[in-house]
């Protein structure tokens, strides 16, 4: 039985400012009304088994979320607190599975590729399952179309089409533009697609071999095992003391067993501005527009807008992302420079690089509206049966207006309900929980003054979500 592994841990940092840290490209609708996550699990074949999904901890509810708007229940989600590459994380996947008593094929995709050709994507799966059913390791590889620089190479011993596999021969990072061209005249390089095939045992041998710190260090985080509900936590302290390093540099350079499966299936990564570009439907001026666009003599460029008008006269080849609080505008050629933008970003702890203005929660989300010196204005929306966790703050009080629906409040040890148009306070420091037993979306408007606003002054003693 083939079990998909969905690694869905990346930060996507070069699509920012529309990728965040805490809202990462894999979650966001970039080509489809679905997101790439989703789409990943849409597109597997069927007749194979659910997916077990390699998390970040912060994306927990969102993966789980996006599961249940396309009514796919996963096999779990494994949760890391702290990313440590591909290659632990697959060992966690392989080792829950031979803890399961299933020595399973695994399947291991990344969350955020685009393939449009699904009938060929799902013959390239049947091949690599023949081949990991005779013990091999299969990798996947990209006919290249062009010198592209942003991908990883697979040097191969034969590239002739016919052939259903290849052996590996060497494996190349990213290259410059002359070894980029270098690579695609010769015809014996596949661009590295990241994604795998083999059994959960043929891996964990190979990663004992070639790695065994970081097979040892994936096991004793396995011995306490927590489930919560489709979760699944391992012992953190174990899993950061595994060196951080990538099924490629761990596995596949040194194991004899490994092959390619060529995928000629319209693949892309999505890894840029530019390659988003790549993959969109242009205008008659190669241009890309999303969102409340006007363009006027405008040539080769990608704008976006994510909420208001954006008009762009007399430019080309430019990137401009618009989103509610960060504006991107660069020049196309000068887009590997947006980590440098995050990098800095961080250093001056800027919250544009960690979160969006709209911040998901497991119980819906919040906007900030507006903010000032000791206040703050948000539009809080709780889904339907939801409760935010029973809390109270150090350093702020809290006024909630109820605009839509009603609204179930716990303050002090008082319990009522609020209707749209009516209000109330929290005073700092008062016990207090937000419920929505309705069946329409609750809306309130919530103002918070204090000397401290952040999400940290939240003590919590009750959640239904199992946070701290």
């Amino acid at each position: 039985m083939i079990t998909p592994v969905i690694l869905s841990g990346g930060s996507g940092t070069r699509l920012w400012p529309l990728s965040r840290k805490l809202y990462p490209k894999q979650f966001i609708s970039l080509v489809n009304e679905t997101t790439l996550f989703q789409d990943t699990i849409l597109r597997l074949p069927e007749g194979i088994s659910e997916p077990l999904i390699i998390c970040n901890e912060e994306h927990r509810f969102l993966a789980a979320e996006q599961l249940r708007q396309i009514d796919k229940k996963p096999k779990g989600i494994i949760l890391e607190s702290e990313g440590r590459n591909t290659a632990p994380a697959i060992a966690l996947a392989a080792l829950h599975e031979l803890n399961n008593n299933h020595d399973s094929i695994l399947f291991v995709l990344s969350a955020d590729h685009i393939i449009k050709d699904i009938n060929s994507f799902h013959q390239s799966i049947e091949i690599a399952n023949e081949l990991a059913e005779e013990d091999k390791l299969v990798t996947f590889g990209i006919f290249p179309n062009k010198p592209e620089t942003a991908y990883g190479y697979i040097e191969v011993s034969n590239t002739n089409p016919s052939n259903d596999y290849f052996n590996i021969k060497s494996f190349t990072e990213k290259p410059n533009q002359k070894n980029a061209k270098k690579y695609l005249d010769s015809g014996n390089y596949l661009w590295n697609s990241g994604m795998f095939m083999f059994k959960a045992s043929v891996y964990l041998n190979e990663l004992e071999k070639f790695e065994p710190e970081i097979l040892s260090a994936c096991k004793k985080s396995c011995t306490t095992e927590n489930i919560d509900s489709d979760f699944i936590r391992i012992d953190n302290d174990a899993f950061h003391q595994c060196p951080n390093e990538s099924i490629d540099y761990a596995v596949m350079e040194h194991t004899n067993n490994g092959v390619v499966v060529p995928l000629d299936a319209n693949w892309s990564d999505v890894g840029s501005w530019s390659s988003l570009w790549d993959v969109k439907t242009k205008d008659n001026n190669d241009n890309v527009s999303e969102g409340d666009v006007v363009l006027e003599n405008v040539k080769n460029t990608f704008t976006y807008s994510s909420n208001r008008l954006v008009s762009v006269i007399g430019v080309s080849n430019l990137v401009i992302v618009d989103t509610q609080d960060a504006l991107l505008v660069t020049d196309k050629q000068q887009i590997h420079n947006i980590k440098k933008i995050v990098k800095r970003l961080q250093n001056d702890k800027r919250s544009e690089v960690k979160s969006h203005r709209k911040v998901f929660r497991p119980w819906g989300y919040y906007d900030s509206v507006d903010s000032g010196e000791d206040f703050q204005v948000k539009r809080i929306v709780v889904n339907s049966g939801a409760k935010l966790s029973l809390q109270k703050h150090k350093y702020r009080a809290e006024h909630w207006v109820v605009v839509k629906g009603v609204a179930l409040v716990t303050c002090g040890d008082k319990i009522f309900e609020l209707v749209e148009n009516q209000s109330t306070y929290i005073p700092q420091g008062s016990l207090h929980r937000l419920e929505n037993h309705q069946d329409i979306p609750l809306e309130i408007i919530e103002i918070q003054t204090g000397s401290y606003l952040g999400e940290d002054d939240i003590i919590r003693l009750k959640d239904d979500y199992s946070r701290n």
